[in-house]
């Protein structure tokens, strides 16, 4: 009899937990019916998930390092550069290979490039939970490194290919919000692994979905035609039925491509450009050539001829440059500068990705609306502001000593960075001819890689080098907590001092307000490129 009440209470347990579990899946259900409407119809939702799922895993790998850095520490006897490096040497790999996987990109079938490169990367983060020191984990980093080289150009050239260039922005956002999402998972997953079980546990767990994802993407994304052949319509219910009215439409459409000189369905941006200003192409850019010919030193000499996209490229690298430091640093930075737990530390920073994740869908959706309203240069005006105005609102973030307060100038300076990227990711689309979309990225790709990879060493070794410097003292307005004293101090400072780089960022990007007009009207008169005949699926 005295067994009864537990089974009643087990009984009760179960009917709890299976009623929370049908609470949740209709939640889900109901969650995935509004994303699928909001995107286009599930031809659309299920192209951008998957390419939002690439650079959730790549953002997810890349923030295990400054997630797991305590354990690091203590396991391999390291200190903060040791740990900046092991993010660098994996950004120092993939830039020195992101250039001719452009090429391979603009000439070759995406999808089996992207699904094979992330079969290999997650072999690469496997084998670092089993490096036997800090030698062989460097190794293994930068093995993975190299191969997250294609994930950028392939996905930035597949989205141009199956969306139209009025609602990239809002697409963009979409894809990069899986990017925040990575993050976010990235430092959870790591972070709780590394503390209950090992730090090596949380390379092995994420290193395994990515073999789902490259099968995911290889059966169900069939190789869109290039130049803007494939578009995905709103409403488009299965990609097999879109790519069917495509592959018949295509004599048609090439047809109607002759008769209009801007590019056919690339020149809507250009034929605003021009009607509404009278903006004439450059004559010197235009291309007449077919741009997959072009060696990868001329494609390269004539994208960053393209002065809007050169201004993208070095303000969206010193974006990244920040950002990079940031992510290395930030859960060692907020445990011993707010003498915090990890789990506190952790569910703080939760706070700056779902800041990030909203700002980036947000960015997108606004300056679409606003092109589509005319205003021709919103795509590098609204990031430009963003940029300045978050290096105003970090300063009380990083300086504040409650961190409650603190919290949301940090969450409101993540969301603004994050706002930037989708239209500066649109714009530079706008401005390069179709043709050359797997390299323009693979550029822009190898100049923020080499900022990311300065990005780790350059913060750890100032803020060595300031905590060698400096009095011991708590820092500025609190007290130490599990860093010493001088070491947070030190990362305080080097926040504080780095700023700048996103201010500059800002300044820099408003200069091609100018130049983007006239390049998008260039792009939209250049030479396309050729349309292979898509995969089978």
């Amino acid at each position: 009899m005295s067994a009864s009440p537990p089974r009643e209470h087990a009984g009760l347990t179960a009917r709890a937990l299976r009623w929370l579990g049908n609470a949740l899946a209709a939640l889900a259900g109901m969650l995935r019916g509004q994303v699928v409407q909001a995107v286009g119809g599930p031809a659309r939702a299920r192209v951008i998930g998957l390419f939002g799922a690439v650079l959730a895993l790549s953002s997810a790998d890349a923030s295990t390092v400054g997630a797991v850095a305590p354990q690091l520490e203590h396991s391999l006897h390291i200190g903060n550069a040791k740990i900046g490096l092991l993010s660098s040497v994996a950004l120092l790999a993939g830039a020195v290979l992101v250039l001719p996987m452009g090429l391979f990109v603009d000439r070759f079938k995406r999808i089996p490039l992207l699904s094979g490169c992330i079969v290999v990367w997650s072999i690469a983060s496997i084998l670092s939970a089993f490096a036997p020191d800090y030698s062989a984990l460097l190794i293994t980093r930068l093995a993975l490194g190299a191969v997250t080289a294609a994930a950028g150009p392939a996905i930035a050239s597949l989205t141009g290919d199956y969306f139209a260039a009025s609602e990239r922005g809002r697409v963009y956002a979409y894809i990069l919000a899986g990017e925040a999402a990575g993050t976010a998972v990235g430092f959870a997953i790591s972070g709780t692994l590394a503390n209950a079980i090992s730090w090596r546990a949380a390379f092995v767990v994420l290193g395994i979905p990515g073999f789902f994802l490259a099968r995911a993407l290889w059966r169900t994304v069939p190789e869109p035609l290039r130049g803007g052949q494939s578009r995905l319509h709103p409403g488009t219910e299965n990609l097999e039925d879109a790519f069917s009215v495509a592959a018949a439409a295509r004599a048609d459409r090439e047809a109607e491509q002759q008769s209009e000189p801007e590019g056919g369905q690339e020149g809507e941006l250009a034929r605003a450009a021009a009607s509404q200003r009278g903006i004439a192409p450059d004559p010197r850019l235009v291309l007449t050539e077919d741009p997959t010919r072009m060696g990868l030193i001329r494609a390269i000499r004539y994208i960053l001829s393209i002065r809007t996209n050169f201004v993208l490229i070095v303000s969206q690298a010193l974006g990244y440059f920040y950002l990079a430091g940031l992510n290395t640093f930030a859960l060692l930075y907020v445990r011993g500068h707010y003498n915090v737990s990890q789990l506190t530390a952790e569910l703080a920073l939760l706070g700056l990705v779902v800041g990030a994740v909203l700002g980036t869908i947000a960015g997108g959706r606004i300056t679409d609306a606003l092109l589509r309203r005319g205003f021709l240069e919103s795509r590098i005006w609204i990031p430009a502001i963003c940029y300045v105005v978050a290096s105003v609102l970090l300063i009380p973030g990083i300086l504040g000593s409650s961190l409650t307060p603190a919290l949301w100038f940090d969450i409101a300076g993540a969301t603004l960075l994050s706002a930037a990227n989708p239209p500066l990711d649109a714009a530079r689309l706008d401005v390069v001819p179709a043709g050359l979309w797997g390299r323009a990225q693979s550029t822009r790709s190898f100049m923020s890689s080499i900022a990311q990879a300065l990005a780790p060493v350059t913060f750890g070794a100032l803020s060595s080098l300031i905590a060698g410097i400096v009095p011991a003292q708590a820092p500025i307005g609190t007290h130490p907590g599990p860093l010493s004293s001088n070491a947070s101090t030190g990362l305080e400072i080097t926040f504080l001092i780095l700023l700048a780089s996103l201010a500059a960022a800002g300044v820099f990007l408003a200069a091609a307000r100018h130049s983007y007009p006239r390049d998008v009207a260039t792009a939209g008169a250049s030479q396309q490129g050729p349309d292979p005949a898509p995969r089978p699926s």
